[in-house]
């Protein structure tokens, strides 16, 4: 059995952070296990409250899974400070985890930070030297990079300037391009630049994509992938969550995390 860990915030909507994690390990067949770093009142309309745990607390339930279940795979979302981050990099090199994924959560779907901006230079000094993977959307890579991205040219230069700060594998997601057609995420090893292409679905039900996307590899590697074959299965799963819409709450509801096991059983 396989053991993936999310290291991440809880959503009381359900849609997003820990509860997002757990619901995409268990559709890819992978033992689910949390270390919560924040509760927040959420829902589709935004976040309302934030309620961050301390570093030690989140130090405490690594140091419980680590001592006796052990991860194959583990992945970062809302850490919130820098306190928190370089307490999760500590425990990180302790245990030697080395399949990393780092979704660097910054901003909620409704504009709420979940990233205190002191927290941007730990995340930088401290926890991207240990990723494997890193799964920025285009704002997220903009802040970390400190430079506006428009292009694919852009792009590139985004993850190459990311790999120098020592994370293996970027994955620049384009949810957020221009292009109306596609979803384009771009993937860089460090040698090559390799590309995938969605087709763009219009809604507003996209809260939660980035966790569940950046979950999906996280299980994958758990299971031993290769990072471009967990790129591509997280792809299709996430592309699976989008089109089978929910259509919960009033605002950017939810994305359907069983989708893509129902067209695997067609």
């Amino acid at each position: 059995m396989k053991k993936a860990l999310s290291i991440a915030g809880s959503d009381s909507g359900g849609g997003a952070g820990i509860q997002a994690d757990l619901k995409t390990f268990q559709e890819l067949e992978v033992f689910g296990m949390s270390a919560l770093t924040a509760v927040t009142a959420q829902n589709t309309l935004g976040v309302q409250a934030v309620f961050p745990m301390t570093a030690e607390a989140v130090s405490k339930q690594m140091q419980s899974i680590g001592e006796d279940i052990g991860a194959d795979a583990l992945k970062t979302g809302m850490l919130f400070n820098a306190e928190i981050i370089q307490a999760v990099s500590e425990q990180i090199k302790h245990y030697k985890w080395e399949n990393v994924v780092v979704d660097p959560v910054m901003i909620a779907k409704g504009g709420a930070s979940l990233l205190q901006i002191e927290a941007i230079s730990a995340m930088k000094q401290y926890l991207l030297p240990l990723a494997m993977v890193i799964t920025p959307n285009i704002p997220e890579a903009e802040v970390l990079t400190g430079m506006t991205i428009r292009s694919d040219e852009d792009k590139r230069e985004a993850a190459k300037r990311l790999f120098a700060l020592g994370v293996k594998n970027i994955v620049v997601k384009g949810g957020h391009d221009e292009d109306q057609n596609e979803s384009v995420d771009l993937l860089y090893d460090g040698n090559a630049f390799t590309t995938f292409s969605s087709r763009r679905v219009q809604t507003k039900n996209t809260h939660g994509t980035g966790c569940t996307f950046s979950a999906a590899i996280t299980a994958e590697l758990a299971k031993g992938l290769p990072v471009n074959e967990a790129v591509s299965r997280a792809k299709n799963f996430i592309q699976a969550a989008i089109e089978e819409q929910l259509q919960i709450g009033q605002g950017h509801g939810p994305t359907n995390h069983w989708a893509y096991r129902n067209r695997k059983d067609r």
